[in-house]
């Protein structure tokens, strides 16, 4: 059987593809060869029949150690002193982590803690409201 079909990965404005795949293809984007900052990746398919299709997915690379600036924004006006402070931090860890089987983590959505404070409330109204040791008999 013929495959003529093809993927080709473009980043930003180049006009030569930095890699050219067979599909299905799994491959590994190494953002450290990347500058920070802004970038997009352009993926051009081939069909069987020469159709092409592209997909553009725009992504930003930080690498470099995050920074915070306290005390100045972009577009303030300023006079005499001001006082910023600033914080960089990063993380150079170099082991590879990797969840397999699981989808993207996401955080206990707020209804869930709302339906739990509302049956512990609940509970705890129930309690105080209708505990009676008239109701309880010992067994002994």
């Amino acid at each position: 059987m013929n495959n003529n079909q093809k993927i080709r990965v473009f980043l930003d404005e180049e006009t030569v593809p930095f890699a050219e795949f067979s599909p299905p293809v799994k491959f590994v984007l190494d953002t450290t060869k990347i500058p920070d900052g802004k970038h997009k990746l352009k993926i051009v398919a081939l069909s069987t029949s020469g159709k092409e299709g592209t997909k553009t997915v725009p992504f930003v690379v930080r690498n470099g150690p995050s920074i915070d600036v306290v005390g100045l924004q972009a577009g303030d006006i300023v006079t005499d002193q001001v006082t910023v402070t600033l914080n960089s931090y990063g993380s150079e860890r170099n082991d590879f982590f990797l969840i397999r089987g699981s989808e993207t983590p996401k955080g206990i959505p707020s209804w869930v803690w709302a339906t739990l404070i509302s049956f512990v409330g609940f509970a705890l109204f129930y309690f105080i409201m209708y505990w009676d040791s008239d109701h309880y008999q010992s067994f002994f």
